[in-house]
């Protein structure tokens, strides 16, 4: 198998990678299959095409088949088409778990002032058919999702995200992984309690968990004055526990031994960089010196002239200097701003049409009347009766009277 590589000046480092990924065959090369159970294969996410990352009986082919080491500069409007097209909001995404494994993650954030940002995200590419239930059903009756630091991930993630936690056990660069060194040090009879009770009475929420340090003294804004909250998030970040479900939205702990599958080691080094494969992958283009670089694998096939609103959280506008290169709108989230400095509204989403942002506009969803209601609207908003159209359909909302475009 020979990989193509394209172009004059192919370095010695490439055709070096070349053999090393032609090595595959044989069982040589870094880039290889990974093992989750004996009768479960997948392959390293980011490496592969459409239907990345899928967990079978049958072993797909190799990774790196489709790994491509020459990109291409590509010019704005272009890369407008591959950025849009990347992240699947040209209406090709077909499916949950699908429309997860190309984005890499969902985030997930307590805000929801239309609906949680990672349902917002998936009802942006799969429109009012998307049905939050069925990520429940992935994640916890399926498992072909998981949680983990406060963000959803394919399970085949899951030796990557491994290395970051045992990299997270032994970190100390940053005072927050200081402190966690040292209360875990602090308070390690506390840290066998909560162990070994997961291990006793299985799933638990926090709240069954004794706090066994004698709280803070003082109410923290997200904690209280309890510290099992903290414990529970070191471990979890350390991959000693894991979020196995949620009970009436709160999450359930349980031993992670108990609910990860068995995967391969992989070192911290390799799995960043497949990290960061895969991130390009899903984001199509990136900015370098100046220029859009795309992804070998991108298409910048025409977009549908489709019209629908993003979260904040959206991968499209999560990096808001690449949303303003890109689209040439300057956005911030300006729910920690005084209200009397908003430039425009608290929780403001962009309206996306077709592969331009053209506009911005403040929904709010009250859940006691059930209505929709719309606070503001910026930009050119001449198709924003649709998107919150279909947005009151994925709520189930009443669309309430609009208001006037600013």
């Amino acid at each position: 198998m020979a990989l193509p590589l394209t172009g004059a000046g192919v370095s010695c480092r490439q055709r070096q990678r070349r053999r090393e990924c032609e090595g595959l065959s044989s069982g040589g090369g870094r880039l290889r299959q990974l093992t989750l159970s004996s009768s479960a294969r997948v392959v390293w996410p980011g490496c592969v095409g459409p239907g990345a990352g899928s967990v079978s009986d049958k072993v797909r082919q190799s990774a790196v088949d489709t790994v491509r080491f020459v990109t291409r500069t590509v010019s704005a409007d272009e890369a407008r088409r591959i950025a849009v097209r990347a992240q699947l909001l040209d209406g090709s995404a077909r499916g949950v778990l699908e429309t997860v494994r190309q984005l890499g993650f969902l985030q997930l954030d307590p805000i929801s002032r239309v609906a949680p940002p990672q349902h917002l995200v998936l009802w942006s590419r799969l429109g009012s058919a998307y049905d939050p239930a069925e990520l429940d059903r992935l994640l916890w009756e399926d498992k072909k999702l998981i949680e983990w630091n406060a963000f959803v991930w394919p399970v085949e993630t899951l030796p990557l995200l491994q290395a970051r936690m045992r990299a997270q056990r032994r970190a100390t660069h940053y005072k927050a992984e200081q402190w966690r060194q040292e209360f875990i040090r602090d308070n390690a009879d506390f840290r066998r309690y909560v162990l070994r009770e997961l291990g006793r009475r299985g799933p638990l929420l926090s709240r069954e968990l004794e706090d066994k340090t004698g709280g803070i003294g003082e109410k923290h804004r997200w904690w209280g004055t309890r510290q099992t909250g903290w414990m529970l998030g070191t471990l979890s970040l350390w991959g000693e526990i894991a979020v196995v479900g949620r009970r009436q939205g709160q999450r359930l702990w349980g031993l992670a031994s108990d609910w990860y599958p068995e995967t391969e080691t992989v070192p911290l080094k390799e799995a960043q960089k497949l990290f960061e494969e895969q991130r390009f992958r899903s984001l199509g283009v990136r900015l370098e010196n100046g220029g859009w670089v795309a992804h070998p694998d991108a298409s910048d096939g025409p977009v549908p002239h489709r019209v629908t609103l993003l979260s904040p959280f959206d991968r499209l506008v999560h990096d808001r200097d690449r949303a303003e290169a890109l689209y040439d709108f300057h956005y911030r989230l300006e729910m920690y701003v005084p209200k009397a400095k908003r430039e425009y509204g608290y929780y403001v989403l962009p309206i996306l049409v077709g592969d331009r942002i053209v506009g911005r506009a403040e929904p709010r969803f009250d859940r006691k009347t059930g209505k929709l209601e719309l606070l503001g609207a910026w930009g050119d908003t001449s198709r924003l009766d649709e998107a919150m159209a279909e947005l009151a359909e994925f709520l189930g909302a009443e669309p309430k009277t609009v208001k006037p475009s600013k």
